[in-house]
């Protein structure tokens, strides 16, 4: 039976550079390394488009070509006979050949020269099959099929968000072998996303944010498409700490306003893919490992089919959290005696914390928690709990809190107190939030806290 791309994927994750040949106007042929032969689909693939030579003139004249692939394993090669339609300079097909040409690069000590111009997309009219020795397969890590009908009865189970988050990278660990994960969720209004859970990290980065567009995981964001990059490279690095400056009213001097982005200092292989909650990005799952060519176009596959049940799961969950919410006529706190929700007696020492309005961050004396929504929510908790004594609070109350400006987004209340229950677990234990039914939870204080507000500084 006639080949198809989707049986040598193996070949062209571009660890053995594939060889071109082309011929000119008059028949005059051309043979030349190509950098990447890259899937589309399964009569498609995607050439590197990196200089205007012989090979690039020869196409554009005579739209047929060959290319020969090795499967870097076996070394099976394979002739594939070429015809070319277009070239794409933008998108998620270009951008998920520009991350991967960049490890190609950087590993081959390329970086200064590869750099690509565009995806050359060729319809696959042949694909042959050489003669010659080859070896056997290695065994794979792990039934990928196997692993993912195990990640989708446990995902379908979880009961809320928390559990869903926790669940999902658990069983990446147990079930695909991954033990560095971490997902995001998106900010759409701030064009951001914030890291909600991460597994084989310490600290966690729980908090942490990255820009849209930014990195394997922003550009993965902006694109809606699965970004994947097999060798190291400084191309799509992260800083892990972003120093902010702050002066303030009452306060002045050097105060770190981001949480650092957990990673692996010599991360070699990373894949983020798209969590999509209908037709809006929910966030990003992404993973990353010390090894080389640690993941590959089944485990792609796998993890974007995890992406979209995770997704599918957030989805349900609001929906069901919405129809389930509290009544608006709901008693929606209980006043606690002593006026600081649960916090032990004066004996013990006062807890100082500070909020900035500009953008929302709160300190806990001089050390940064949290800001943003998740900032917003804690000091709206904290002044009711203060003043009013309340410990018990609704999700539906902080819904329609208009102080809060919450994004017109129905997971993102939840998503944010997920957030803010495992900040002040990690960097507050003084301050905690217990669920204590559905859309119900209890905010404790266990010292006596002095709180200061710190008003934006008008003119700008």
């Amino acid at each position: 039976m006639p080949l198809s791309v989707d049986a040598i994927r193996e070949c062209l994750d571009g660890v053995i550079p594939g060889v071109m040949a082309t011929s000119a106007a008059d028949g005059t042929p051309n043979v030349s390394n190509i950098s990447q032969v890259h899937y589309v689909d399964a009569a498609h693939v995607a050439l590197s488009f990196q200089f205007f030579n012989k090979t690039r003139e020869n196409v554009l004249a005579n739209p047929r070509a060959t290319v020969l692939v090795m499967h870097p394993d076996t070394a099976a090669r394979y002739r594939l006979s070429l015809r070319y339609l277009r070239t794409e300079t933008e998108g998620p097909l270009f951008e998920s050949m520009k991350a991967r040409l960049a490890g190609i690069a950087s590993h081959t000590g390329m970086s200064g020269v590869f750099r690509l111009r565009g995806a050359d997309v060729y319809r696959v009219l042949d694909i042959e099959a050489v003669p010659g020795a080859t070896s056997p397969a290695p065994m794979p890590r792990c039934n990928l099929l196997a692993a993912l009908h195990a990640f989708a009865v446990e995902v379908a189970a979880a009961t809320d968000l928390a559990a869903l988050f926790d669940r999902s990278l658990s069983l990446l660990a147990s079930r695909f072998d991954i033990r560095h994960a971490m997902l995001l969720l998106h900010d759409e209004p701030g064009a951001r996303l914030y890291t909600v859970a991460s597994r084989g990290y310490e600290p966690s980065g729980v908090g942490s944010e990255i820009p849209v567009g930014q990195g394997v995981i922003g550009v993965a964001a902006r694109e809606r498409t699965p970004i994947r990059i097999t060798h190291m490279t400084s191309d799509y690095a992260y800083g892990r700490a972003i120093r902010a400056s702050a002066e303030q009213s009452g306060y002045a001097g050097m105060l770190e306003t981001e949480i650092p982005l957990p990673g692996l200092a010599e991360s070699r292989s990373q894949l983020a893919v798209p969590i999509m909650a209908g037709r809006r990005l929910a966030g990003i799952l992404y993973v990353e490992s010390a090894e080389d060519l640690r993941f590959g176009y089944d485990d792609e596959d796998a993890l974007v089919a995890a992406g979209a049940l995770i997704g599918v799961a957030m989805k349900g969950l609001a929906e069901s959290a919405d129809s389930h919410d509290e009544a608006p006529h709901a008693v929606a706190g209980a006043a606690v005696p002593g006026g600081t929700g649960g916090a032990a007696g004066a004996a013990d020492a006062t807890v100082a914390v500070r909020h900035y309005a500009a953008d929302d961050s709160v300190f806990v004396g001089d050390d940064y928690l949290i800001k943003g929504v998740a900032g917003a929510i804690l000091w709206k908790l904290l002044r009711d709990s203060t003043r009013a004594g309340r410990s018990e609070f609704t999700n539906r109350e902080l819904r329609l809190d208009p102080a809060l400006r919450l994004p017109d987004v129905t997971d993102n209340l939840e998503a944010r107190l997920i957030l803010l229950q495992r900040r002040l677990a990690e960097r507050c234990p003084v301050l905690a939030i217990e669920k204590t039914g559905r859309g119900r939870f209890r905010f404790c204080v266990r010292r006596p806290v002095e709180l200061e507000d710190v008003p934006a500084a008008r003119g700008g």
